[in-house]
């Protein structure tokens, strides 16, 4: 019996030195999906993947193109190895564009331009240091909103990140991120940790960025996807190309609705799905939001060959 999967695509956060390494060497596809993004940008992404160095790998200019790449090039070789159709799929936030590529929604060399456009309005939106985020564990989500509106202070500051029961991830102005974690002990929470990243991504900040990808998702072309593709805006699919990009740009400054994608993915009756992409973090946080799903991890050939048996045999 074939199962069909649910195909999860992570996003920022998932990129390491040596990603998928072990999958390209034995899958020439994984290279040759970096190599295609490269010549886009013009700059060798899978050399920066490989070696570094890592500070470089981790600017959001250089993680979202190599992020896509990555999630396409397992993506690529799933389906060479005689990998079973999906059922649906869906993207931690930038995952998105590997979802909507994969899914034959619009051309993977339009994807990588988008993407590199989309951390480069990101990167620009917010001055240096003006914008943070951090992680509040243990507190549920009517409780990150309350600490939010309590201490904005005049300033954003906004719950972004829906990733799991009792976690989720806040941004805004710097100043109104530090007051909330200062007093999240108070309100209950078990941790609350700033975030390595120099962009306050899903919040009011990205406004003016979403604008400006707006114009850039409006001359691109646009298709319906093959396979179903939930968006992290409304957890629906879209129904037409001019939604699509319409979800696109609100994805920028709208919450990443996680739990509730993943309980969408659950409910109609889906069992396994497959985190396409480096690391676990989908992985992770899925065993959080919903035990009927199973996700599995596929990074090396070993997680492609536990993927591919559980996909055949069900």
């Amino acid at each position: 019996m074939t199962t069909h999967p649910a195909f999860l695509f992570p996003g920022q956060g998932s990129q390491a030195i040596g990603m998928l390494a072990e999958l390209a060497a034995a899958f020439p596809q994984v290279q040759a999906t970096f190599d295609e993004a490269s010549q886009v940008l013009g700059r060798d992404l899978w050399r920066l993947s490989q070696e570094g160095p890592k500070e470089a790998l981790d600017q959001t200019l250089n993680t979202q193109p190599a992020m896509l790449a990555a999630g396409v090039a397992v993506w690529r070789v799933w389906r060479e190895q005689g990998g079973a159709m999906p059922s649906v799929m869906a993207g931690h936030s930038l995952g998105e564009y590997s979802a909507l590529s994969c899914a034959g929604a619009l051309t993977f060399e339009d994807a990588v331009r988008l993407v590199a456009e989309r951390a480069r309005l990101m990167q620009s939106a917010v001055p240096g240091e003006a914008g943070a985020m951090a992680a509040l564990l243990g507190l549920d989500d009517d409780a990150v909103a309350e600490l939010c509106r309590s201490q904005a202070a005049g300033q954003i500051l906004e719950p972004v990140n829906f990733n799991a029961p009792g976690q989720v991830v806040i941004a805004g102005e710097r100043a109104a991120v530090q007051r909330a974690i200062d007093a999240s002990k108070a309100a209950g929470a078990k941790r609350a940790v700033l975030l390595p990243v120099s962009v306050p991504s899903h919040c009011a900040l990205m406004r003016e960025a979403a604008t400006e990808l707006a114009v850039q998702l409006e001359q691109t072309e646009f298709h319906l996807p093959s396979i179903p593709v939930i968006h992290n805006v409304s957890i629906e699919m879209a129904e037409s190309p001019a939604l699509i990009r319409q979800r696109l740009a609100e994805q920028l400054f709208s919450p990443v609705r996680w739990v509730e994608t993943i309980r969408a993915i659950a409910d109609p009756g889906a069992r396994l799905g497959i985190e396409a992409g480096p690391g676990k973090v989908l992985t992770g946080l899925g065993k959080r939001i919903d035990k009927r799903l199973t996700i599995l991890p596929v990074f090396d050939p070993e997680g492609l060959s536990s993927a591919l048996e559980a996909s055949t045999h069900g």
